[in-house]
């Protein structure tokens, strides 16, 4: 299980297409070009264990460099192109980074990181040069394209989103595989509901340095298929790339779901998508209508799964059990879920509390052993923080974040519930749904929309929202107030960014700890 296999059985398969430029990396040139790569980062000194950091976008080089790391047993961290200089610099000394690679692109923030990171020893860019960096095409051109004499199973090390502060990076020890060793990600995706074989097309429509694109794609070049890798989601270009490139397995976000239903109807029958036989989503709970209406139109092959980053637990569900099981992210795969009280006691069926798991992976937050250490029970299960209950059935549904409840006159308020109903809304694009300052009740609920149509805002929406939400949720858990947002700060992965939206209504009051 490794591309290299698929370079010598079929060098000129196409391991994975850029969606707009049509720029196609075949399993020769990826084998190749990483092989140059990993000979490159041995010269400048890195070995088994030591660290890299990677400022690029959905391009032709970032699985080359990931590879790259991946062969040669390094560590390797994909940091998100949003990241301002310093958030990039706590994150590239916090996972002990010694090479920067970046993109042109991004030439302003890596300019500004140079004199950051003493301990960054070598910086390379992509596309171009700038202050303190070297030309990455130049230097790797030189080296062989030969694999390195100590080839070895290297180790993605990802960040939490950092909602609650600054993120956390999840390092898990090293294999000590050897390259094309069985994979458990890769076996999964061809044993498990995907089904995956060599001859399918995955579209990979969100940002590749989030954990879900970037583990999938990577474990797709293990079998050996082609991947289509959108540049930026366009929910109707989505459409046209399953047609064009005859896709049969898929990964999104619910965000995605929601754009894609908004389009016009003309647009959404448009496209010939007999070829999809597979759509997963995850990353983020799905709203009821929203699913329904998806299942409508491209039948029972949805799958969902719930996971994260940390690994440490997972729940799968098919579309006939959904339906049977709405709002359901279900049963746990390979684990047990627990929910638990804020005492630790475990709860019983359809009662709301904190989601641990029992059997999953092991886990540690990188220099953080007090959040380590209170993200497991006196058990040993561990949670990543979210909230949620289990049906008679053992099916998992989730609340939201511990972070984002709300407490409002001594009652625990779930925003999530009042999200789903108002993105149901024909002119509502996204919603975020916060506690905010209350004299009275400490905290009341408050809806921060992003309307389909900015010019729509004002007080005439707002009432048409808040009767909306009257009308399918009791009146204690919708909102009181509406305010619209041109943009909400969200990432492309699906994640909201509902910290930077809470500090704006909370600047100068007391708030309790998240």
């Amino acid at each position: 299980m490794h591309p290299s296999l698929h370079a010598k059985s079929t060098p000129d398969k196409a391991a994975y297409v850029l969606a707009r430029s049509g720029e196609v990396v075949t399993y020769r040139q990826l084998d190749e070009r990483s092989n140059q790569c990993a000979h490159l980062l041995r010269r400048r000194g890195l070995r088994p264990g030591s660290a890299i950091a990677v400022l690029l976008a959905n391009d032709a080089r970032f699985h080359e460099s990931c590879w790259a790391a991946q062969r040669s047993g390094l560590y390797y961290t994909p940091l998100s192109t949003h990241l301002t200089p310093p958030e990039i610099e706590y994150i590239a000394k916090d996972c002990g980074a010694e090479v920067l690679i970046a993109s042109h692109a991004f030439r302003d923030v890596a300019e500004a990181l140079v004199d950051r990171l003493p301990g960054v020893h070598t910086r390379l860019m992509i596309g171009g040069t700038a202050r303190g960096f070297e030309s990455y095409e130049s230097l790797v051109a030189a080296e062989p394209s030969t694999p390195i004499a100590d080839e070895c199973e290297g180790q993605d090390m990802l960040y939490s989103s950092g909602t609650t502060g600054y993120p956390k990076g999840i390092r898990v020890p090293l294999s000590n595989r050897k390259v094309g060793d069985l994979d458990p990600l890769a076996a999964g995706l061809e044993q498990g509901f995907w089904q995956i074989r060599s001859e399918d097309v995955y579209l990979s429509p969100a940002p590749l340095y989030h954990s879900a694109p970037l583990r999938c794609t990577m474990a797709m070049m293990r079998l050996g298929t082609t991947s289509v890798i959108m540049e930026k989601f366009d929910p109707e270009e989505a459409l046209a790339l399953i047609e064009r490139h005859r896709v049969t397995a898929s990964q999104w976000v619910p965000t995605m779901f929601v754009r894609m239903l908004k389009l016009p109807e003309e647009s959404r029958r448009r496209y010939d998508l007999a070829s999809h036989r597979i759509a997963v989503h995850a990353a983020a709970p799905c709203p009821v209508p929203v699913k329904e209406k998806m299942i409508e139109w491209w039948g029972p092959m949805l799958h969902e799964y719930y996971a994260a980053t940390e690994a440490n637990g997972s729940t799968a569900i098919t579309s006939e059990e959904w339906l049977a099981h709405k709002g359901s992210v279900g049963k746990p795969f390979r684990c047990v879920a627990h929910i638990l009280d804020e005492e630790g006691r475990e709860l019983g069926p359809r009662e709301i509390g904190t989601v641990y798991f029992e059997g999953g992976a092991s886990f540690a937050y990188h220099n953080d052993p007090e959040k380590t250490a209170g993200s497991y029970s006196r058990e040993g299960w561990s949670t990543v923080g979210d909230m949620g209950w289990l049906d008679e059935e053992g099916y998992l549904y989730l609340s939201d974040r511990r972070a984002y409840m709300i407490i409002s006159g001594g009652v625990n308020i779930y925003p999530q519930e009042a999200e789903n109903v108002l993105i149901g809304h024909p002119r509502v694009a996204d919603v975020a749904v916060i506690g905010v300052p209350n004299e009275e009740f400490g905290e009341e609920v408050k809806a921060v929309v992003e309307p389909v149509d900015m010019a729509e805002a004002g007080p005439d929406l707002e009432h048409d929202l808040l009767e909306w939400c009257r009308a399918r949720l009791a009146r204690i858990k919708c909102p009181r107030s509406v305010d619209f947002e041109a943009k909400l700060p969200r990432e492309e992965n699906g994640k909201l960014y509902k910290r930077r939206l809470r500090d704006r209504y909370w600047r100068g009051h007391a708030t309790r700890i998240v």
